[in-house]
């Protein structure tokens, strides 16, 4: 019987955790900060304006609406799909995560590893399998390239 066999990828550490932490920021900035809706102008130009196109059509108004409606979407969706894949860590890398990165206030590492009561290197191993398991899931882990794969 033939086995099938999976390895998991050698990730570039440095790049992986710089996109998982640019990732993590901009849930952050997707969660906390409140959507400002576009509103149409109403106000009158008083500028010349030359015709273009005559089979162009445009409607500032329902461009403004789909903005709105997409971009409020896309922010709600994009927080759902992070806290879903935070969700599915082991209990101990997601206590790392959502106090380092997904409450409101900034917290650093000191601070986290003082709260859960563990060392510097049980944290950082905990945030890099975290981080690891982020990367792949978000589809955002760089791979080692085969020149630093063979140096190593």
């Amino acid at each position: 019987m033939q086995q099938l066999q999976f390895e998991l990828p050698e990730l570039d550490r440095k790049a992986t955790q710089r996109a998982v932490e640019d990732a993590l920021e901009k849930y952050r900035v997707c969660k906390y900060l409140v959507f400002e809706e576009r509103e149409a102008s109403t106000t009158a130009g008083y500028v010349e304006r030359f015709h273009g196109p005559t089979n162009v059509t445009s409607d500032s108004t329902a461009s403004i609406a789909i903005h709105n409606v997409d971009a409020q979407a896309a922010q709600k969706a994009y927080c759902e799909r992070m806290e879903r894949q935070v969700k599915r860590l082991p209990v101990n890398e997601q206590k790392v995560i959502r106090l380092r990165y997904m409450e409101d206030d900034y917290v650093l590492d000191y601070q986290v590893q003082m709260e859960l009561g563990i060392s510097v290197n049980t944290y950082n191993k905990r945030r890099w399998k975290a981080f690891y398991k982020l990367a792949l899931a978000l589809d955002i882990a760089v791979q080692k390239s085969n020149d630093e794969a063979g140096a190593t």
